[in-house]
């Protein structure tokens, strides 16, 4: 397959291999992130979205085994090269150097993603509105707080991007806006 299947065809993929709503969201919240990265870098927000939306998809199936066992599910569907890679690159503990831009969202994003959607159900309003960046830096120093979320891998991510983390949050925040509502927060 030379292109990437599309988005519709992705989904079904992820409804395939993950049944809980809590997984498919956050396969929603970094495609939409991905999406938004990829048009403020002028890429193809279908592209990078896909990769979004797929990078933990066989993670509830295969949990010993992700993204390992993914990238085997992808390449025998004809996912381009590119993309599979771009969702091997999202786990640092596979050694990966990540080269292009892609590959070094993907990384950068996945977990901050989880991390600011933790801080948004936590706020009254439940309002992606209420992030600020001091509130979130605070959160990530409490390692009771959301303590699945892999902290080194947000602060490896800015730097890898060479950009500011208070910049990365608020743009996180903002690209997470549009998904706000399907994905259990409000604006």
């Amino acid at each position: 397959m030379d292109q990437a299947p599309n988005r519709d065809q992705a989904w079904q993929l992820l409804c395939e291999y993950t049944k809980t709503d809590q997984l498919r969201r956050h396969g929603l919240s970094v495609e939409a992130v991905m999406r938004a990265a990829a048009i403020k870098h002028g890429e193809d927000p279908d592209r990078w979205g896909i990769v979004g939306l797929l990078h933990d998809f066989d993670y509830e199936k295969f949990p010993d085994q992700h993204p390992t066992a993914g990238k085997a599910i992808l390449e025998e569907r004809g996912y381009p090269e590119e993309i599979v890679r771009a969702i091997q690159c999202h786990a640092d503990f596979l050694g990966l150097e990540r080269r292009t831009p892609m590959e070094k969202m993907i990384f950068a994003v996945d977990e901050l993603t989880g991390f600011i959607i933790a801080c948004t159900l936590v706020k009254p309003t439940k309002s992606l509105s209420e992030i600020e960046p001091k509130s979130v830096r605070k959160k990530l120093k409490d390692k009771a707080f959301a303590r699945a979320v892999l902290r080194e891998d947000i602060y490896k991510g800015a730097e890898e991007l060479g950009v500011d983390l208070d910049e990365q949050i608020m743009f996180v925040a903002e690209a997470l806006k549009p998904v706000a509502t399907e994905i259990g927060l409000n604006p």
